[in-house]
């Protein structure tokens, strides 16, 4: 491990050198590369350079402990340290295999986020509405940002059929990546006379936004259509051309914004969208088990295809992936999501580190 972390070292000195050259700082792209590159290896940098001072802190406690004689007042106090470097140091060295794990490229990433009603008609939309305002709310108290892209309500007591929307903030995707899968809500609706609880589902899928660089689009392969703005938004909204639907020829990919009242600021949202789709396509083409993983996301929508159950007459949230529960289902449907979120990062972790101490 130790040859690792000096070969992480060097690395990240070379990028402080490369970043600070003239050539480099003419070149936005590359800039922006190797700023990533740095951010991504900085947290290892950091902690060894913490551990490197916790244990010379440590053989200065150790040295003055040996000079003092038995009985010294002082001795008390340095024990006393000694003991606290050297916890500090078990500790840096069991957080550090964890940060030489693997990382996944699109951690920092923004996420666009798509959630659409599954089986269990008007109880499904209204379910999917409720998942939106659960993640909406955990943005908002992390300090993210939500810019809602296109939305289709489906009438009667509310809901929506489908939203999608752009979560802005650091580190956002490697916070709500596990959360892309079929969530499945168990309840009594409003409307059942008899009590009986109903099940109902919604998808949600999570994906990284990413750079004009991560994928190329030409502009030839595209089709942009004008329409007027459904839904609220007072008349300039509903009486002008400002609604956007992007069509990827090649590939079918469609995606619209009637968001803003700006048809140019439309077209970027949705180009937004669009470039994170594509990616996706692109990643699913190198990597037949991403492509995998994405079918079990998303599913159909079916009930059975759960990564997670919202019970209401027990007040239950159960992870089926991490056999985890939590009976606090009114705080986490509030936005509190760390709960959960927290246990699945931890999870990850361990097969990762276990499947890297398998190899070695």
């Amino acid at each position: 491990m130790l040859e690792k972390l000096e070969e992480i070292e060097r690395r990240y000195a070379d990028l402080e050198a490369r970043r600070d050259s003239p050539e480099v700082a003419a070149d936005h792209v590359e800039y922006t590369r190797i700023i990533r590159a740095m951010k991504d290896i900085s947290p290892v940098v950091e902690k060894m350079r913490e551990r490197r001072k916790v244990e010379s802190d440590l053989a200065g406690a150790r040295e003055l402990l040996a000079s003092l004689p038995p009985g010294d007042e002082l001795r008390d106090m340095a024990q006393s340290e000694a003991a606290g470097l050297q916890a500090s140091l078990e500790r840096i060295d069991e957080e550090l295999p964890i940060l030489l794990l693997p990382k996944d490229p699109n951690d920092s990433k923004n996420v666009v986020l798509e959630i659409r009603a599954g089986t269990g008609g008007e109880e499904a939309s209204l379910f999917a509405e409720e998942l939106f305002r659960m993640y909406a709310r955990y943005a908002e108290a992390r300090g993210w940002r939500v810019e809602v892209i296109d939305r289709s309500d489906s009438g009667g007591r509310g809901g929506i059929k489908e939203i999608q929307a752009i979560i802005e903030g650091d580190g956002a995707f490697s916070r709500l990546k596990f959360e892309g899968g079929v969530h499945r809500v168990q309840r009594v609706p409003e409307t059942e006379a008899q009590g009986r609880i109903h099940t109902s589902a919604a998808t949600v899928a999570v994906l990284p936004e990413v750079e004009d660089f991560d994928v190329e689009i030409n502009e030839k392969d595209l089709r942009v259509d004008l329409f007027c703005a459904s839904g609220p938004g007072g008349q300039g909204v509903n009486t002008t051309y400002s609604a956007v639907r992007i069509t990827h020829i090649p590939t079918n990919t469609v995606v619209q914004c009637q968001d803003e009242r700006s048809q140019i600021k439309n077209k970027a949202k949705a180009m937004r969208v669009l470039r994170a789709r594509l990616y996706e396509v692109e990643q699913e083409r190198r990597n037949q088990a991403y492509a995998a993983d994405r079918k079990k996301m998303v599913g159909s929508g079916d009930r059975s295809e759960k990564i997670r159950t919202y019970n209401f007459p027990q007040s239950r949230v159960t992870d089926h992936r991490i056999s985890f529960t939590s009976h606090r289902l009114t705080e986490i449907l509030d936005g509190r999501l760390d709960e959960l979120i927290e246990p699945l990062i931890a999870n990850d972790q361990a097969e990762k580190l276990k499947a890297e101490l398998a190899r070695a």
